[in-house]
């Protein structure tokens, strides 16, 4: 849930460097922290740990394993510091 709140919130702050609502509303996940990128909002390291939680997420519909598991634990800690600094970033005016 927190992941797919990120994006929502992430794609309202991402509004003001768009022409248009409907040409931001329009870009995927991970293509909103590509522009988030592009205008300074995180860097790069940031935005391939946020690729890395999506595709983690999207794998939970095909994988319950115990590697599975251990992998998603692994990245917990990069994930609510990242979490933390979105949160910054979105509230920062």
């Amino acid at each position: 849930m927190t992941l797919e709140q990120s994006g929502k919130l992430l794609r309202k702050k991402l509004a003001d460097y768009f022409a248009s609502k409907k040409a931001v509303d329009e870009l995927t996940f991970k293509n909103l922290f590509r522009e988030a990128h592009k205008h300074s909002l995180l860097n790069q390291e940031e935005v391939s740990r946020w690729f890395k939680y999506r595709d983690n997420r999207n794998n939970t519909a095909h994988d319950y394993g115990k590697a599975f598991a251990e992998e998603t634990l692994l990245l917990i800690d990069d994930f609510l510091k990242d979490v933390k600094h979105l949160k910054e970033v979105i509230e920062h005016e």
